[in-house]
């Protein structure tokens, strides 16, 4: 994916924290802010409910078969 550059502007104590937070997380301030974005957004997110979905899907039966005898004796109360 092509790179392009992004000036912002933030008061010092912004700056210092966004560096001391990448530096935490081992990444660069570059990486750090595309991922608060990318977060921001909803891409990892989405990304993880598209996992969890198929996840389910595959294995729909098992989760039925175990739980699914639970949750309907919990009904029945």
């Amino acid at each position: 994916m092509a790179k392009t550059q992004l000036n912002v502007r933030v008061d010092e104590g912004t700056a210092r924290a966004a560096r001391e937070r990448a530096l935490a997380r081992g990444v660069s301030v570059n990486r750090y802010i595309e991922e608060l974005v990318m977060k921001d957004t909803g891409e990892a997110g989405q990304a993880f409910v598209e996992a969890a979905a198929d996840f389910m899907k595959q294995y729909e039966s098992v989760f039925t078969e175990e739980f699914g005898k639970e949750s309907k004796e919990h009904e029945a109360r």
